[in-house]
């Protein structure tokens, strides 16, 4: 035996490792590239505290926020006609919902609630991008309607959060019906001389835009939020010419007239506040 067959090598405790931390325990800002506890991003209202990106907010979150006291109501939403179309591509429509309520736990894109901001009675409805991709069908269309119904009744001001990608393909053409419904819904909130904003969220595309998100009195957008009809991609192709690089970027809005103010999410329910304030003296 010599010396290298006669070592023994030395040994290792075994080390209590733990493997079960959890998915959301950190997230990677996408804009700056960091590492951020989720508990962190929670706390700044879901916006980075390094760069100031927005990451997508939960929507309870958002009443929350807005709302005095975070108190508010849900309301009750109608029930609409389910799968209307039957429609199917690779899956079937019905399973897609069913997917995505087990994902957000809503029973469609849109939430509605009242209560009161800045002792201004309000009427207010979120987007949930996470409900397929926030599209808005016959559900979304009677939703909006419901809180112009509300908004009148109670003489208060209405109040959408859209974050959406458009009109809901599986609905076909029930779905585009939803853009001249909601915007005759805006129209009698104007007759009644009541409030209506708009808070632009990233993403708001394709009908929503080009029906109630931008036909606000006033339209606020959260900062770097994508806003516009068709992508900049499909722009590129069809015109031939390279876009800006902060094309369609609410700033870039702001810079050309088409929104009002750009408020990060920590100034906004003072903003929404100072609004009101002067709207509904």
């Amino acid at each position: 035996m010599n010396w290298i067959t006669g070592h023994k090598r030395p040994t290792v405790k075994k080390t209590n490792i733990h493997t079960d931390v959890p998915d959301d325990f950190w997230n990677r800002c996408p804009a700056c590239d960091s590492i951020l506890f989720h508990e962190e991003i929670e706390k700044a209202n879901y916006v980075c505290p390094r760069c100031g990106y927005h990451f997508k907010l939960p929507t309870k979150c958002r009443f929350e926020m807005m709302f005095d006291d975070g108190k508010y109501t849900l309301i009750q939403l109608p029930k609409v006609k389910e799968d209307p179309l039957r429609f199917a591509d690779l899956k079937k429509y019905a399973d897609r919902l069913k997917d995505a309520r087990k994902k957000t736990h809503a029973e469609d894109a849109i939430q509605v609630a009242h209560g009161k901001i800045g002792k201004k009675n309000a009427v207010v409805g979120v987007f949930d991008f996470d409900f397929m991709g926030g599209s808005m069908g016959t559900a979304v269309g009677e939703a909006i309607l419901t809180a112009v119904q509300l908004a009148l009744l109670q003489e208060a001001a209405l109040i959408l959060v859209p974050a959406s990608g458009g009109a809901r393909m599986q609905e076909g053409m029930l779905s585009l019906i939803q853009m001249a419904r909601t915007t005759i819904g805006v129209q009698k909130l104007r007759i009644k001389k009541l409030p209506y904003i708009v808070i632009l969220t990233n993403p708001t595309t394709g009908g929503v835009t080009a029906s109630f998100a931008m036909l606000g009195d006033i339209t606020l957008a959260e900062p770097a939020a994508i806003i516009g009809f068709a992508g900049a991609r499909v722009i590129e192709q069809t015109i031939h010419q390279k876009l800006p690089p902060d094309f369609q970027k609410a700033e870039y809005l702001l810079e050309h007239g088409m929104i009002d103010a750009v408020v990060p999410r920590s100034e906004l329910r003072a903003k929404l506040t100072q609004i009101l304030s002067l709207l509904m003296k």
